[in-house]
């Protein structure tokens, strides 16, 4: 059984090798630990730090959990987070994944995140793109095998959406409308 997140929330982070530094916040449920003091968790909340970016978190999970490659859920939300960045996408097993409330201000930032293909939550609104035109199409379009995004469940309608939008593509005859 695994155990709670570990949580660094709230612990005025600038990057997130600071994290090093730290002990996760106590919770209801205590973290479970390896022999080797390594927490047995799959979850890593780093939410409402001021990390403008990921560099190094890599680095920041090996040290952390047990098993590293397992992290499934990875909540960075209410950052100053400006960018994607590849390090993301090293999390094969990644399956909900926090943005919201950063700063990511271009769209095709979430073309990153196509090889997260476990990837089925996301949350990007409170970034500068939620006000792209066709932003939740575009997503879904992009990550077509997400289930929920920005705490909202993706409907028949806006994989149809997709799948139009996927095959025909953004410079083909696709349909304008399905944009808004």
């Amino acid at each position: 059984m695994y155990s709670p997140p570990v949580d660094l929330s709230f612990k005025n982070l600038s990057n997130v090798a600071g994290a090093l530094a730290e002990l996760p916040r106590s919770l209801l449920r205590p973290l479970t630990t390896n022999s080797k003091g390594k927490y047995l968790s799959c979850s890593l909340r780093l939410s409402n730090n001021s990390l403008t970016d990921v560099v190094g978190l890599q680095y920041t999970i090996n040290h952390f959990f047990a098993q590293p490659s397992k992290l499934g859920w990875l909540d960075l939300s209410f950052n100053k987070i400006t960018c994607i960045e590849p390090v993301l996408c090293e999390l094969k097993e990644l399956r909900v994944l926090y943005l919201h409330g950063n700063s990511i201000w271009n769209l095709s930032e979430v073309d990153k995140l196509r090889e997260l293909q476990h990837l089925h939550t996301i949350t990007l609104h409170g970034n500068l793109i939620e006000t792209s035109k066709g932003y939740r199409n575009y997503v879904i379009s992009v990550l077509p095998q997400l289930k929920t995004m920005d705490f909202s469940g993706v409907t028949r309608d806006e994989r149809v959406m997709a799948d139009i939008w996927r095959s025909h593509g953004p410079n083909r005859s696709a349909p304008s409308t399905m944009w808004l």
